[in-house]
Order: structure tokens, then C-alpha cells, then sequence
């Protein structure tokens, strides 16, 4: 299990940085440089051309990585933060949404960079409170489409994954 570990004043950055965040825009342009981030960057909704940053650098010139994929929000929640890590990895490094968020309902397209190869991963995702739900081992190399669900009265979380 990732060891993530919180402190008082971490904890008060968040929720200042929640509190102070500005409604997501229609697009997602976060760019994220981070040894384990750098590898997955959020895109548009609208459209499937990668953010502009190092790791989707030769997105538009090269084909699409293995490890795409679409992460759709069906949680009933508004996601904060999501975090993506290489499974044999102990940190989780940058929020890859930036100051975006991803509002239920709605869908981020996460690219890779190109020359990527670890197939399985970890997603951590967190809601403006703090509170947070992980799932591990996802084959990124067999998932197009990640759909996250979270069941109020049971307190359960489920993917669904295409």
C-alpha cells in the first residue's frame, strides 16, 4: 500500500487550496513534471490531443501510449485530486489535475507519454475534504475506459473498467 503520510501543515495547504481554488474550466492543461506524474497527464474532455507538458511533449507528433485511458467520474462526488503511480512505486507525487477538478458526471482523458512501459498502476483519488479511495494493480495495458463508482450507503467503492 502507498504510504502517504499527512501532517498539519500539508493538511491545512489542501484545504487552503481547495478553499481558494477557482471553478474548473472546460479544459484540463495541467502539466505535470514529477518522476511518477510525468508520465500521465490529463487532456481536454472535449478533445483526446494531450496537455501541454514534458510528458506529452510528443504526443501530437507520435502515436498514442498503451497506457490511455479514461477516467470518468460516477463517484456522486467531485474529485480534487487524482493521483496515478506505478504500482512498485511507494509515492504518489503530484496531483495530476492541477487545480482542476473532475465534477461527477464528467470524464479526463489521461495520457501517458509514449515510451511508458510499466504495466500495472495505482489511482488515488481525494475529494476536497481530504478523503480518499485507492485501487491498485490496474492493468493500464488492457483499460481504455475506468469508471468510478462510490456507493453513499455502503461506504463502497467499485470500478468499472472497458
Amino acid at each position: 500500500m502507498k504510504s502517504l503520510k499527512l501532517i498539519g501543515g500539508v493538511a491545512s495547504a489542501l484545504l487552503l487550496t481547495a478553499a481558494c481554488s477557482a471553478p474548473a474550466p472546460t479544459t484540463n492543461t495541467a502539466a505535470n513534471s514529477t518522476a511518477a506524474n510525468k508520465a500521465a497527464t490529463p487532456a481536454a474532455t472535449a478533445t483526446p490531443a494531450a496537455a501541454s507538458s514534458p510528458a506529452a511533449s510528443n504526443a501530437n507528433t507520435s502515436s498514442a501510449a498503451a497506457q490511455d485511458f479514461t477516467l470518468v467520474n460516477e463517484t456522486g462526488v467531485e474529485i480534487d485530486k487524482v493521483f496515478i503511480s506505478p504500482h512498485d512505486k511507494d509515492d504518489w507525487e503530484e496531483d495530476i489535475l492541477g487545480k482542476d477538478t473532475l465534477p461527477t458526471g464528467q470524464s479526463v482523458d489521461i495520457k501517458f507519454d509514449r515510451t511508458e512501459s510499466a504495466a500495472e498502476w495505482d489511482l488515488r483519488i481525494e475529494d476536497k475534504g481530504g478523503h480518499s479511495i485507492e485501487w491498485e494493480n490496474l492493468n493500464l495495458l488492457k483499460i481504455a475506459k475506468l469508471t468510478l463508482h462510490y456507493d453513499q450507503a455502503t461506504k463502497k467503492a467499485t470500478a468499472d473498467m472497458e
